[in-house]
Order: C-alpha cells, then sequence, then structure tokens
C-alpha cells in the first residue's frame, strides 16, 4: 500500500467490527454466565480449576469459537493497512501471540482457560463495539477509550494472578496444567501488560500534555 491511495472502507468496517462486537457479547454473556455459576456454587478455586469449561454443553462451544475466532479476527490488520492507518507493535504482536498460545493451550484443556476466555470475550465485546461506533460515524468520548484500554490493563493484571493460583494450585495436584504453559502465559501477560501501559501513557497522558503545551 505503499505508493497506493488509502481505501475507505467504511461500510465494510462498520459491519466487521459489529460482527465481532455481536459474537463477544454472546460470548461474554453465555461464558460469564457459566463463570458466574462456578463461582457461587463452587469458590474460586474450582472456578480456575475446572475443567469442564471445556466440555459443558454450553461453554464447550463458545470456548471452541473462541478458539477459532483468533484467526479472523487478523482481520483487524487487513483493515488497518489498506486505510493506511498506523500498524503499531502491540496490534499485530497482541493478535499473534494470543492467536498461538489459544491454540496451543485449548488442546490441553489447561486451568485458568475459562477465565482468560471470558475476560477476552468481555474486553472484546466493549472494544468491538467502541470500533463500530467510530466507523459509524458516531463521536464517542475519549473517556471511552481510556477506558477500554484501562480494561485491558486490568485483564493483563488479573491474568498474571490466575497463572498465580494454577501454578500453586497445581503443585497440590488440583489444577491440571503443566509448568512450560504457565511460563509462555505469563510471559505473554505480563508483555502485554508493559506495552498497554506504554500504549496508555502515549495515547492519552503523553497526548494531553503535549496539546496543553500548543494550547
Amino acid at each position: 500500500m505503499n505508493k497506493r491511495a488509502k481505501f475507505e472502507l467504511r461500510k465494510p468496517l462498520v459491519l466487521w467490527s459489529l460482527s465481532l462486537a455481536v459474537f463477544s457479547i454472546f460470548g461474554a454473556v453465555r461464558t460469564g454466565a457459566y463463570m458466574l455459576y462456578i463461582l457461587m456454587t463452587k469458590g474460586l478455586k474450582q472456578s480456575v480449576c475446572d475443567q469442564s469449561f471445556y466440555i459443558g454443553p454450553v461453554s464447550k462451544f463458545w470456548a471452541y469459537a473462541f478458539v477459532l475466532s483468533k484467526a479472523p479476527e487478523l482481520g483487524d490488520t487487513i483493515f488497518i493497512i489498506l486505510r493506511k492507518q498506523k500498524l503499531i507493535f502491540l496490534h499485530w504482536y497482541h493478535h499473534i501471540t494470543v492467536l498461538l498460545y489459544s491454540w496451543y493451550s485449548y488442546k490441553d484443556m489447561v486451568a485458568g482457560g475459562g477465565w482468560f476466555m471470558t475476560m477476552n470475550y468481555g474486553v472484546h465485546a466493549v472494544m468491538y463495539s467502541y470500533y463500530a461506533l467510530r466507523a459509524a460515524g458516531f463521536r464517542v468520548s475519549r473517556k471511552f477509550a481510556m477506558f477500554i484500554t484501562l480494561s485491558q490493563i486490568t485483564q493483563m493484571l488479573i491474568g498474571c494472578v490466575i497463572n498465580y493460583l494454577v501454578f500453586s494450585w497445581m503443585q497440590h495436584g488440583q489444577c491440571h496444567s503443566h509448568v512450560q504453559n504457565i511460563i509462555w502465559s505469563s510471559l505473554m501477560y505480563l508483555s502485554y501488560f508493559v506495552l498497554f501501559c506504554h500504549f496508555f501513557f502515549e495515547a492519552y497522558i503523553g497526548k494531553t500534555r503535549k496539546e496543553r503545551k500548543v494550547d
């Protein structure tokens, strides 16, 4: 696209973002309801260690759909390139590593997967709804974008905590996972945490300071 004119693609982008928003909303509701049920009836440890998330009559469909969805989500990058917007490292690094880790973990039905998927569905439900509104031409408050990034940062912190719990309970034979998976997952979440914090500072705090200086 270096020597080509950019494509607007506003209508396709609205449909694309809206489709992913609806999918994520349904996923968040279905997996969230299941996770809440496990939390309320069996407690935190069971919600982290329970493998029934992968085999339950409803949750298994949304777990499988989650893993498969990481491939078409790469379409976000296609829109960025065709519209000649800035493609930052965080974007493509995040998409590729989530896809690889999801596929890598799903086959082993590792503990903590229910939390990881439910959080991701929830954040994506809000994020893609925001993208759809922006693509449709609606003016959305900057605070909404800040909230999404803060939600992503919170997600990464919780992901690290879940990994710690899995590792601790795995020592007592109560959580099905393996050290290699926990190491890769922890490195992934920690790198996301650093990158999203850096993005938040550059996009909101740093930009605000520059605007004040200009004024």
